[in-house]
């Protein structure tokens, strides 16, 4: 099975990317809604690595198998789908459609048992959130953000948000700076390369630098022109 592939970006249509291969062959990738969204709005063509499943599809009944590839940008997301499409009703298809919004956004608002929230991704009606609820809940804190599982449960019994969770002060700036980056909305992998890139040209003040002094350094090289990366194009 092809676990992982990397390639340049050469253009999204739909959900699906084309990859170009380095012996001049390309791959196309099937990628979940928001991901796809993203990688249409970027400079291209990109070097990405992507997670991928590969699984065979036969689009009508009696129709030969074909093999198909749906990438993610971190191997967490990668096992977010796999569970997601462990529900009653959720297809492969459906399931890349459905993910209008970070997997993390999903998997919250499954443990918060938000059915509202779950109905507004497309292809999600109400009682396919209410089976997604009764499925999934209990199974997703993984993919939750550090401290959120706390914040949902003090909330449940209407209590104030707990404290930061231990693992989030234990961070290093370098981990919170790339974090940061991604709730901004950057691809992990792009916001791993920007905070390297900007730790580089801090050179011996990174040693002292904080969170905010990295991210600082990345969106101030972006917008000097010397980044190349996403993050100088957001808000």
């Amino acid at each position: 099975m092809i676990c992982r592939v990397q390639g340049e970006l050469e253009s999204v249509e739909g959900l699906t990317a084309v990859l170009a291969q380095g012996d001049g062959s390309a791959r196309e990738v099937m990628l979940p809604a928001y991901l796809a969204e993203r990688f249409a709005a970027g400079a291209k063509p990109l070097r990405v690595t992507l997670h991928t499943i590969e699984y065979l599809d036969s689009p009508n009944q009696g129709a030969s198998f074909v093999p198909r590839l749906v990438g993610f940008a971190a191997r967490h997301d990668r096992a977010f789908f796999e569970l997601f499409t462990t529900v009653k009703g959720i297809g492969n298809r459906k399931a890349l459609k459905a993910l209008a919004v970070e997997p993390a956004v999903v998997a919250r608002a499954i443990q918060a048992r938000d059915v509202k929230a779950l109905t507004q991704l497309p292809e999600v009606g109400k009682r396919l959130a209410e089976t997604i609820v009764a499925e999934l809940h209990g199974k997703v804190e993984a993919f939750l953000a550090p401290g959120e599982v706390d914040a949902l449960n003090a909330a449940s019994l209407n209590l104030a948000p707990a404290r930061r969770a231990p693992a989030v002060e234990a961070m290093g700036p370098v981990a919170e700076a790339i974090q940061a980056l991604v709730a901004l909305g950057e691809v992990r992998v792009e916001a791993e390369r920007l905070v390297e890139v900007a730790v580089g040209r801090l050179g011996d003040k990174s040693a002292s630098a904080s969170a905010d002094d990295i991210v600082s350094a990345v969106f101030g090289a972006a917008a000097g022109g010397g980044g190349g990366g996403g993050a100088g194009r957001r808000r």
